[in-house]
């Protein structure tokens, strides 16, 4: 083997290792940090009781419910910043968004209604998720001719990208016409949904294998991606299907896209600054960058959400403004590096 291939493998390895105990450690923080902190050395012991399905002490219950949350903002984060890769080679874009295509606005048009409706939270969820469907069916039928396109340079991207934006802009203006009309006491809730919030989110299973499946699908196409990136006009003449590729890109990040805002409503700029973070400090080969990224993008948004329940504790700020108001000067930025 080349010692090149070698060196690149164990700078890979490395990258990996660092982030997923990085994700871990960001996982325990969150556990110990809250309004009511846990000391470091109640920490082992605390761990021993969840590990034997006990809480007994103050320690292991506050550890319990500040895991579970640390969990499913994990499960958010890392499916957005998977879905924003996936979105990213999809329309040849380093500043395209998993939110880019309208997926969110319709799974937000479909939780409003809902709660508007004063529907249960389950039902609430399955109306986000179908909202979400629903949309990327119909640009899927819209802009199938531009998803099976030979080649992903001949103007490929732009039917679908218009599509998405007016749908979107449709989407917006049924949020808007609903949080006009809506009563006073459901208001509050409706802001917090759009803007993204992990205080009421359980921790399921479900999400955790959408994100399974999407990343074993990303890795298992991880070289075609980056044959599609480095030869896109020669793609299709070096044996990889493009019209398939792409196809299974944008149902993968819709898929992925869904379940994350069903989960926790629209967190913004995780799935555009962190992709576009990892690609600028690891290199664009997405058999690196896939992992990492969806490592990096959960590990963010556990200490975001950390810093959203703890800045101004005991009262809770939804995460997406936290988000935001971080990943609005990243990306202005990562955008100005761009551009030189």
């Amino acid at each position: 083997m080349h010692p090149t291939s070698v060196n690149l493998r164990a700078r890979a390895g490395i990258v990996l290792a660092v982030l997923l105990l990085a994700s871990v450690g960001s996982v325990l923080f969150a556990g110990m940090t809250g309004s009511v902190s846990i000391p470091l050395a109640d920490m082992p012991g605390a761990l021993d009781e969840l590990l034997h399905h006990r809480a007994d002490s103050l320690a292991a219950t506050l550890l319990e419910l500040r895991v579970n949350r640390a969990l499913t903002a994990f499960v958010t984060g890392a499916a957005l910043s998977l879905a924003g890769v996936m979105m990213q080679a999809l329309l040849r874009n380093p500043l395209a968004d998993p939110y880019v295509l309208g997926i969110s606005s319709g799974s937000a048009v479909g939780a409003l209604a809902a709660i508007m409706a004063a529907c249960a939270a389950w039902v609430i969820d399955a109306a986000a998720f179908a909202g979400a469907v629903v949309i990327s069916m119909l640009l899927y039928l819209l802009a199938r001719r531009d998803l099976r396109g030979g080649s992903a340079a001949e103007g490929g991207t732009a039917l679908l990208l218009l599509t998405g934006v007016i749908l979107s802009s449709a989407g917006s203006a049924l949020i808007s016409l609903m949080l006009a009309i809506a009563a006073d006491s459901q208001v509050r809730g409706m802001v917090f949904w759009l803007i993204g919030d992990l205080s009421g989110a359980p921790l399921r299973l479900l999400p955790w294998l959408v994100l399974a499946a999407g990343l074993l699908f990303a890795l298992r196409s991880a070289r075609s991606l980056n044959v599609l990136a480095l030869h896109a006009e020669a793609a299709a003449t070096l044996g990889i299907r493009v019209g398939a590729l792409r196809k299974s890109l944008f149902f993968c990040s819709g898929l992925l896209t869904a379940s994350a805002v069903t989960t926790a409503g629209s967190v913004g700029f995780v799935g555009l600054i962190v992709p576009h973070a990892c690609r600028f400090a690891f290199g664009p080969d997405h058999r690196v960058l896939i992992p990492a990224a969806t490592l990096a993008g959960g590990a963010y948004l556990v200490l975001t959400d950390t810093l959203a329940r703890t800045v101004i504790a005991p009262q809770q700020l939804p995460v997406g403004v936290i988000t935001a108001l971080i990943g609005t000067p990243v990306f202005l930025y990562q955008l100005h590096r761009l551009r030189k």
